[in-house]
């Protein structure tokens, strides 16, 4: 798996998420105009309701339209073995059961996921719990992390 895949992938996703915002607060703010929709009263809220929905939708649409500038510019930095994780870093921990996690440190969309060959890469950010945790760490340290309320360790096995 290459990071570079990861990012396109990512970026895939942020665009396909910012299509469907953009198309739902456009249906939404025509539901809010529409001539049909124009209070009968001033206990009908439908029109009201329908535009706060399409400005949420827009506000977020455009925090998506940042996060994907954010990613469409973004320089991948190659990590050897005994570098130091910072952004841009793949990296795979290992639980004392043998189950792996590969998460991308980017600079934003915490909690998206991809999948590349059938393998789950959550995106988190240097501010996250996790980010700040293995932010200048290296392959073969140890980090804490709680999961579903139980503390569990994870060995940093690969950077790339």
């Amino acid at each position: 798996m290459t990071k570079n895949r990861v990012l396109n992938l990512i970026i895939e996703k942020l665009s396909e998420d910012l299509d469907l915002l953009v198309n739902a607060a456009k249906k939404a703010h025509e539901v809010s105009t529409d001539q049909e929709n124009l209070p009968d009263n001033k206990y009908d809220t439908l029109s009201l309701e329908s535009s706060y929905i399409a400005q949420g939708q827009a506000n977020r649409a455009l925090e998506i339209k940042r996060e994907l500038d954010c990613y469409q510019n973004l320089s991948l930095k190659n990590f050897a073995q005994d570098s130091d994780i910072f952004l841009t870093a793949l990296v795979v921990l290992e639980a004392d059961d043998q189950s792996q996690r590969t998460i991308f440190l980017g600079p934003q969309s915490g909690g998206l996921k991809v999948e590349v060959q059938g393998e789950e890469i959550v995106v988190i950010t240097p501010n996250s719990p996790l980010g700040r945790k293995i932010l200048g760490k290296r392959v073969g340290e140890v980090v804490e992390i709680e999961v579903n309320g139980t503390k569990k360790e994870f060995e940093i096995i690969e950077l790339s």
